[in-house]
């Protein structure tokens, strides 16, 4: 036995037609009543310690903006690279060592305040440089001895 409904069609299944649960999705093939939302395309988000799905970055939630680039305390983005006055210590250490050994210190307070890389490059430039100002102290004072 059918039961006709009110849209003009019949229900094999005797059954008398009920409006859908609000909670429940409609049936396939059929649009969501007015005012229900639309159950999502792709199924459910992964459940809490699952991998995220291909292609999501893992951490974010689905449509995260991007963290933000880090800043220094000044507001100003941290300078990245190796530092000009580290390499010109390290160079002028052997050509000029008063020259290097004072590049080393400045090259050393911006580094310390600037977050740069050439803390090493600077370190060495300073070492060589003092090592070189007392090897030709020592050789001055022991040549003008001699005389």
């Amino acid at each position: 036995m059918s039961t006709w409904n009110p849209d003009g069609t019949s229900d094999p299944s005797g059954q008398p037609n009920q409006p859908p649960d609000p909670g429940q999705p409609p049936p396939y093939g059929q649009p969501p009543a007015y005012g229900q939302q639309p159950p999502p395309p792709y199924g459910q988000p992964p459940a809490y310690g699952q991998p995220p799905a291909y292609g999501q970055p893992p951490g974010q939630p689905y449509g995260a903006y991007p963290p933000a680039p880090a800043v220094s305390g000044y507001g100003y983005q941290q300078a990245s690279g190796t530092n000009g006055l580290a390499i010109a210590s390290l160079v002028l250490s052997f050509f000029c060592s008063l020259a290097g050994l004072i590049c080393g210190i400045i090259a050393l307070n911006q580094i310390k305040r600037t977050g740069q890389g050439g803390r090493g490059l600077a370190i060495a430039g300073i070492v060589i440089s003092a090592l070189s100002i007392v090897l030709a102290i020592g050789l001055v004072a022991a040549s003008g001895g001699n005389s």
